[in-house]
């Protein structure tokens, strides 16, 4: 199951901006992205989009990095009540992460969202 569509960073050109302008935080299995977006003249702030870059670095083999990309979906998922609005967020998995538990994923995901202040409250 994927993420709800408000929340898909999808556009090569979004990517690419959040590659070029957003801040950078790192830990052990995760690095993420993320870029504050201005807020519209017509409406309040945007749903926060998140993108999932998997390297073929990662695994070579797809059926490997697609459980990876999943894995990282369900913890977004299940963080997505706590987000705040108006951030464009990219994910990149490092090869570290193979061998990882969902546990250790949703754990490094809640500290990266909170150092990078897309969670509320943070």
């Amino acid at each position: 199951m994927s993420l709800p569509k408000p929340h898909r960073l999808r556009r090569r050109q979004d990517f690419q901006k959040v590659y070029q302008h957003g801040k950078r935080h790192q830990q052990v299995h995760l690095t993420l992205r993320s870029l504050k977006q201005p807020p519209s003249a017509t409406e309040n702030l945007p749903a926060t989009r998140f993108g999932i870059s998997v390297s073929q670095k990662v695994s070579k083999k797809a059926v490997v990095r697609n459980l990876l990309k999943r894995q990282v979906k369900a913890a977004l998922r299940q963080l997505l009540p706590q987000i705040a609005n108006g951030w464009s967020v990219v994910i990149g998995v490092r090869p570290s992460a193979q061998g990882c538990e969902y546990v250790e994923i949703l754990r490094e995901l809640e500290q990266l969202l909170a150092a990078a202040e897309v969670l509320d409250g943070h």
